[in-house]
């Protein structure tokens, strides 16, 4: 009766809504040391990427184009948050995944300091995910999944054993299959010592004991030759794998590290070598933590798919391939597009030097796609300096007040929707900045001190220590004044510029939106944005978002949107600035721009906002009418966006 309403919940569902996969178990932090080469005593920071291999896995099968969910706890604290809302960023189902209010998230500390050693601590004595019990069980939510993975490290805690046997029971009944991922932990088992996270094997016969009762559930089974030691009761690992094939017909698959690995479905044959195999990658280890999840997703991207086993083995070596060539676990997974490309690519033993591989797992794997973008541009200084000088105002505290504003006008229009946006600066509108964190908008930042030319940074003279101090969701915006026609002094002084803030952003993470204006410096024609666009995509720069002046001259659109699909299909987009152009003006280079699905909206500023506050510096209006105001003056010119996009569809 059971399996009846399963199966029949899953049909009810429909097939779009079905998920492919649903993982259970570890969900906690991983805090990399970010200092390569020395022992964690030495570490002086740590990157905070989420983690758990079960987790791990989720999102490396979300990204390669799976639909995946995830069962487990998490605290009621800051990382439990972070973990639920990066899980729904990469595209995880959350809803098996519960909030404990009496237990913090899992921590886990990891360091890199040679090809072979990579010191791993676990912080996780009575933590949220290993608090996982039957009641958190929700059948429905199993049932809607083709497949369950359950996780070996997880069966050391009774509760979350007797979470993992009623998923796979309720999983059997619906008719689907599980995958069990040996995920061997001794330390976790209480069989190393607390500072020993990263061995990988002591033998126990209790522990081959508890992992052998989860055998008649299973249809895949995965572990490396160590793990296949630990089920199988023996350290050889023909006899364990024969061991395990007595008591389960569960597809085998033994992870042999760099010599890829080998699947025997059936009888275990006389040599490992015997078995079925896929093509391996010879790549530079530089970070074996998390690969072995990546093979896991890369597999049951193949394997849920009925590809061979021997494509299943190619993807599965390729994803573990990918994943430790770089820093950290989950962050590192590849996508789909990603995946093929290596497929099909010849690339450096050292993968992680590819400039090109690189771009293309930054930009397949960015969180929250726009498909417009309105943003309110209020991170002037130099023209809020001006204006203060003008009216003779020397309180600088008041356009603190004044930009804050300006984000509650922008909020009380945006309602939370996240295609709006802002972009405030650090000096004027830090406050401003604080407050916008508790909101979905775009959030933008400058980095470069208004006017210069050659450019120059603000904050530290080492502009990627400036932006490790900025939350990773501030969109780092640079104007540059750069025309074809600069002398060549210019042109390599504004080069070198560019080049250290587009290292300092992929390093730090954080988005680049590349503002250009030439029409101060020089003529400009149909081409001219254009010919700086291909010369900043030749330096080997790629920005996420570029920001460009208004005109309405189709041609320069044209050119401009051709230049950067050229160089980088990915990119995010475009946004229209105004250059405080009159409200017409602007309104006029909005229709001419959005014919051109590039271009998802604009930035604008001054025309927005400078008479507005004019008017509230003297006193002519109050806060409530200033808000009102800016509030009015951003809705004329979403309208106006809104209806042009609406003539180019209809058109």
């Amino acid at each position: 009766m059971v399996s009846k309403t399963m199966a029949q919940q899953g049909q009810e569902r429909g097939e779009e809504d079905r998920l492919d996969v649903v993982t259970l178990g570890r969900a906690g932090i991983d805090l990399y040391g970010e200092q390569i080469g020395g022992r964690l005593e030495d570490m002086a920071s740590f990157a905070k990427y989420i983690g758990g291999s079960p987790t791990n896995t989720a999102v490396g099968a979300a990204r390669l184009g799976l639909r995946a969910g995830l069962i487990t706890r998490v605290g009621a604290d800051h990382f439990g948050r972070f973990i639920v809302e990066e899980l729904n960023r990469e595209g995880v189902v959350t809803d098996g995944v519960r909030t404990d209010p009496d237990r913090l998230t899992a921590l886990a500390i990891l360091g890199i300091r040679d090809p072979d050693t990579f010191p791993l601590i676990f912080y996780r004595e009575n933590c949220a995910d290993m608090a996982l019990c039957a009641g958190d069980i929700d059948p429905d939510f199993v049932a809607s999944a083709g497949a369950l993975l359950i996780n070996g490290t997880h069966l050391s805690q009774p509760g979350v054993f007797d979470a993992s046997i009623k998923a796979a029971t309720v999983m059997k009944a619906a008719g689907g299959r599980v995958v069990f991922d040996i995920d061997y932990r001794p330390v976790l088992w209480g069989l190393a010592g607390k500072d020993n996270g990263e061995d990988r094997f002591v033998a126990d016969q209790g522990v081959t004991e508890a992992l052998q009762r989860v055998l008649p559930l299973c249809d895949l089974i995965v572990g490396t030759e160590e793990e296949i030691h630990i089920l199988g009761g023996s350290t050889d690992t023909l006899a364990a794998l024969r061991a395990i094939r007595a008591n389960s017909s569960a597809l085998l698959v033994c992870k042999r590290g760099a010599q890829g690995c080998v699947a025997f479905p059936d009888a275990v044959p006389a040599s490992l070598d015997a078995g079925i195999v896929g093509r391996g990658f010879p790549i530079e280890v530089f970070n074996v933590l998390g690969a072995g999840d990546a093979f896991m997703a890369g597999f049951l991207r193949g394997w849920l798919k009925d590809m061979p086993l021997e494509k299943c083995c190619e993807i599965a070596n390729a994803c573990g391939a990918l994943v430790v060539s770089r820093h950290g676990c989950a962050p590192a997974m590849a996508s789909w597009d990603e995946l093929r490309h290596f497929l099909g690519g010849q690339w450096p033993h050292r993968l992680r030097e590819s400039a090109e591989l690189e771009q293309l797992h930054w930009s397949t794997n960015r969180h929250g796609e726009r498909d417009e973008l309105t943003v309110l541009a209020i991170d002037h200084r130099s023209q809020f300096d001006d204006l203060l000088a003008e009216l003779g105002e020397s309180d600088e505290a008041r356009i603190h007040h004044f930009k804050n504003l300006a984000l509650e006008a922008l909020h009380r229009m945006g309602a939370g929707d996240p295609n709006y946006g802002v972009l405030l600066d650090g000096r004027f509108g830090a406050r401003a900045l604080e407050a916008a964190a508790d909101h979905p908008y775009w959030i933008g930042r400058p980095i470069e001190v208004p006017g210069s030319r050659p450019l120059l940074f603000e904050g530290s003279p080492d502009v990627g220590m400036t932006l490790r101090d900025w939350p990773t969701n501030h969109v780092v915006k640079c104007l540059v004044f750069y025309h074809p026609d600069d002398d060549a002094e210019m042109r390599a002084r504004q080069d070198r510029q560019l080049l250290r803030l587009f290292d300092a952003c992929r390093r730090t993470r954080h988005e680049f939106l590349l503002e250009i204006i030439a029409s101060k410096h020089g003529p400009v024609d149909s081409g001219t944005i254009a010919s700086v666009i291909d010369h900043v995509y030749s330096l080997g720069i790629y920005p996420d978002w570029w920001k460009l002046e208004p005109t309405t001259d189709a041609a320069a659109w044209a050119a401009s949107e051709a230049a950067i699909l050229r160089h980088d299909p990915l990119c995010r987009g475009i946004v229209l600035l105004g250059l405080s152009a009159p409200r017409d003006e602007v309104l006029a280079g909005i229709v001419a721009a959005a014919p051109f699905s590039l271009v998802k909206g604009f930035a604008v500023g001054r025309t927005i906002f400078h008479d507005v506050a004019q008017q509230w510096l003297t006193g002519a209006i109050d806060d409530e009418a200033a808000m009102t105001a800016l509030g009015e003056n951003l809705r004329v010119l979403a309208d106006g966006w809104r209806a042009a996009r609406r003539a180019r569809v209809a058109a």
